[in-house]
C-alpha cells in the first residue's frame, strides 16, 4: 500500500517571458504556450485514474489544473490549498529579475547561493521583522504534506502549484535540507512523481519508522517535446546524463548481481537502443562507464550515435559487492541470512554485507569517481554506471546519507540530468531524475523492479 502523489508547475506565464519575479504576486496568466503545455501535460495523464486533486489558488496555477482536469477520466473535484501558494517575495515581486541583480545585488547573491540563509526586512503590525522566504516555504510544505498524506493513503493524487513550493515538496519528503533549494529543478509544467509508503512520515520531528519515501522520477518534461530541461542560467560547468545500465537476466528474475558480471539480456540491449535513439541528437562531448559489462555493452549502444566520443571506463563506478549474497534470490538470502534482507530495505545504511560493502564504503568510492570524473570533463556527457552506485551519486547531490539510499528510484536505461553552473565547485543542479519516458513511452517508470 503506498500514496503516488503527481507533482506538476504551472504552465509558462506571462511573468516567466517578461523574466519578472512572480511569488505570491497573482498578476501573471499563462500564455498560449503555457495553455498548449498543460494541455500536453493532461494528455500525458489521463490515463491514471486520481482519488484527489488539489491546486495553488493563483491564476497560473489554478488555471493549468482546471485545463489538466478536463483532459482527465471522471476526475475528483479540483480542491483549492492555501498552503500551495508560491514562495513570499514581498520586495521583489513584480520586478525584472535584472533589476534585483542591479538593486539587490548581494541580497541576490545570497537567496541564490545562501537560500537558508536569505531574509527580507518586512513591515508587520507589529514593526519590522526578518522574514526567511525558502524557511517559512519549508515550513508551508510540511503542514501541506501533514495535512494531505493523513487524508490520502493508499491513493493517487495530483498536485499542481509553483516552482518554490514544488522544490520544498521534493525536498521536505526526501529530508533535503534547504540550503539546497536551488539545486532542484522545476520547469513550466514538468512532471514529478513521489511514492509514500506508510507510516508516513511527521514533518514535525517525531519518528516515525518503517515508512519509506521514493522519488520515482523527477521534473520530466518530454510530454511538452523538451528532452531535458533547458538550464536555469548560463554554463561554466558541466552537464552529466546519467545513466543506469540496460536490464540484465538477474534484474528481471530478482537475483542479487553486485559484483559478479552478468551481461545486459535481450531487453537490456533495447533499452539501451531506445537510450540511445533518445540521446541520438544531443551532442555528446565525453563518456564514462563502469568497467563492468552491463554498463559498457550499455554506453557502448548509446556511442554508436557518437563515433568521435571515446569511452572512458572507471572501475570506482562498480556496482555495490554484495558478497555472499550475489547470485541468490530473495528467498535464499532470508533463508541464509535471517532477517538482514529486511534490515537492508528498512535501514541500509546499518549492513554490512556477508563478505562484501556496507554502504559507507560504496558511498566513499562513489565520490571519488564522481568527483574525478566532474574536474576532467567539459560540455555535456554520459555517464553510465549502476543501481547502487547512481542512488549514491543522487544522495550526496544533497548531501545526504546512506540512510536515505531507497529515496532515489534509477530503472534500468533511465537517464538524470546534473548540471554544474557554477563549475565543479559550485553547488550542483538536479534538472531531472530518473527519465524512462523513451523506454514506456509514458510517465511512470515500468522497467523491472529487479535487484541490485
Amino acid at each position: 500500500m503506498s500514496t503516488r502523489v503527481i507533482l506538476v508547475r504551472h504552465g509558462q506565464s506571462t511573468y516567466n517571458v517578461e523574466r519578472r519575479i512572480q511569488g505570491r504576486l497573482d498578476v501573471s496568466i499563462l500564455t498560449d504556450i503555457g495553455i498548449n503545455a498543460a494541455r500536453q501535460v493532461g494528455e500525458a495523464l489521463k490515463g491514471l485514474k486520481f482519488d484527489a486533486i488539489y491546486a495553488s489558488p493563483l491564476k497560473r496555477a489554478k488555471q493549468t489544473a482546471e485545463i489538466i482536469h478536463s483532459c482527465l477520466n471522471s476526475p475528483p473535484p479540483l480542491q483549492s490549498k492555501e498552503n500551495l501558494r508560491e514562495v513570499d517575495l514581498p520586495l521583489w515581486e513584480g520586478m525584472l529579475r535584472q533589476e534585483v541583480k542591479d538593486k539587490f545585488g548581494e541580497d541576490y547573491r545570497i537567496w541564490s547561493q545562501l537560500p537558508h540563509e536569505f531574509y527580507m526586512e518586512v513591515s508587520t503590525p507589529e514593526g519590522q521583522i526578518k522574514h526567511f522566504p525558502v524557511l517559512s516555504l519549508f515550513d508551508q510544505a510540511k503542514q501541506f504534506w501533514q495535512e494531505t498524506l493523513s487524508q490520502n493513503n493508499d491513493k493517487t493524487i495530483l498536485v499542481v502549484a509553483h516552482n518554490g513550493i514544488n522544490r520544498c515538496l521534493i525536498a521536505t519528503a526526501l529530508e533535503i535540507q534547504p540550503s539546497f533549494y536551488q539545486s532542484i529543478q522545476q520547469s513550466n509544467c514538468g512532471i514529478s512523481i513521489l511514492n509514500f509508503t506508510p507510516p508516513f512520515p511527521s514533518f514535525s520531528g517525531e519518528d516515525k519508522s518503517g515508512g519509506s519515501v521514493q522519488l520515482e522520477s523527477m521534473n520530466l518534461t518530454t510530454h511538452i517535446g523538451e528532452k531535458f530541461p533547458k538550464p536555469r542560467e548560463k554554463h561554466q560547468g558541466p552537464r552529466l546524463l546519467l545513466v543506469r545500465h540496460g536490464e540484465t537476466n538477474w534484474n528481471r528474475d530478482g537475483k542479487f548481481q553486485g559484483q559478479i558480471d552478468v551481461p545486459l539480456n535481450d531487453n537490456g540491449r533495447l533499452q539501451g537502443g531506445q537510450a540511445a535513439e533518445f540521446l541520438k541528437d544531443v551532442h555528446l562531448d565525453f563518456a564514462v562507464s563502469s568497467s563492468m559489462s552491463r554498463p559498457k555493452e550499455t554506453a557502448e549502444i548509446i556511442l554508436q550515435h557518437h563515433p568521435d566520443v571515446e569511452l572512458q571506463l572507471d572501475d570506482g563506478l562498480w556496482e555495490i559487492s554484495h558478497g555472499l549474497w550475489e547470485g541468490k534470490f530473495e528467498s535464499e538470502i532470508e533463508s541464509g541470512f535471517p532477517g538482514l534482507l529486511k534490515q537492508w530495505k528498512e535501514f541500509p545504511e546499518t549492513v554490512q554485507m556477508p563478505e562484501g560493502e556496507n554502504l559507507q564504503q560504496v558511498w566513499e568510492r562513489a565520490m571519488i569517481a564522481w568527483q574525478k570524473i566532474i574536474r576532467s570533463v567539459s560540455g555535456v556527457g554520459i555517464v553510465v554506471a549502476h543501481d547502487a552506485i547512481n542512488k549514491a551519486i543522487l544522495c550526496q547531490l544533497f548531501g545526504l546519507e546512506p540512510k536515505h539510499f531507497w529515496n532515489f528510484k534509477q530503472g534500468n536505461g533511465a537517464v538524470s540530468v546534473i548540471d554544474y553552473p557554477q563549475g565543479p565547485d559550485g553547488q550542483a543542479v538536479l534538472e531531472a531524475m530518473n527519465i524512462t519516458s523513451h523506454l514506456s513511452g509514458g510517465i511512470l517508470d515500468k522497467t523491472a523492479a529487479g535487484a541490485l
